[in-house]
């Protein structure tokens, strides 16, 4: 896994003005209507939330949670993108704080602990990104308030995959806007496999979105889910 990491890293360092460029200040057309609408909806962000943002890119979502009076700990493991982030966002920056951390690394995740509970996290289109996930699952139901939320978006395991295996997780290589400087690793893992990510570190699933791209097409590219965090004396029973 570490060399996965290291590779994956490596190649959002080289993608990351690119992606910055490509994205703006807007994000693309997929993002604005494929990902943002489902997972504003599941997380129903709120004035004082507290939320965190999971490998954030150069921090749209997290500006468009801090227009909403939303407070927001934003991180990713590109020291690139995170330095592109936090110019972008500089308007936000008494909302939106920007830091670099591994979503595989257990210390790195602790560290971003806050004296605040976190009463939300999101993750736009990233866990297909991330080489491990019960690092990450573990961290955030540990850093979220009792009955906390998180909500990601990521690729639908069954529709998009470059590969015809489906029920094995593996990984491979491919380009997610043309004209990138490097394919980057996707991370591919079946719906029980993600599911079970979320089951096994304390959360329930109690939103769920299938989106398409197109709206003449009904093949869903992404699927949000909403993960809560189950109360300890709950989880006993």
């Amino acid at each position: 896994m570490e060399h996965e990491v290291a590779d994956s890293r490596e190649a959002w360092e080289a993608n990351a003005v690119f992606w910055d460029a490509a994205m703006g200040d807007a994000s693309n057309a997929f993002h604005r209507q494929t990902v943002r609408p489902g997972v504003t909806d599941l997380l129903n962000p709120q004035p004082g939330d507290f939320v965190l943002d999971v490998a954030c890119g150069n921090g749209n979502y997290a500006a468009y949670l801090a227009e909403r009076g939303v407070d927001v700990l934003a991180f990713d493991f590109s020291p690139r993108m995170i330095e592109l982030a936090r110019c972008r966002q500089e308007r936000y920056t008494d909302r939106i704080e920007f830091v670099v951390a591994d979503a595989t690394d257990a210390d790195s995740l602790r560290s971003l602990a806050r004296a605040r509970p976190f009463t939300k996290a999101v993750s736009n289109m990233a866990i297909m990104d991330i080489a491990a996930l019960d690092n990450l699952f573990d961290a955030v139901h540990r850093l979220l308030v009792e009955d906390g939320i998180f909500v990601f978006a990521t690729q639908h395991p069954c529709f998009v995959t470059r590969t015809e295996r489906y029920s094995t997780p593996h990984s491979y290589r491919g380009e997610a806007i043309p004209g990138q400087p490097q394919e980057h690793l996707y991370f591919h893992r079946s719906l029980q496999d993600i599911f079970e990510a979320c089951f096994t570190h304390g959360f329930v699933i109690d939103g769920f979105r299938g989106s398409c791209f197109a709206a003449e097409r009904e093949i869903p590219a992404v699927i949000i889910v909403r993960a809560r965090k189950v109360a300890s004396e709950r989880r006993l029973r």
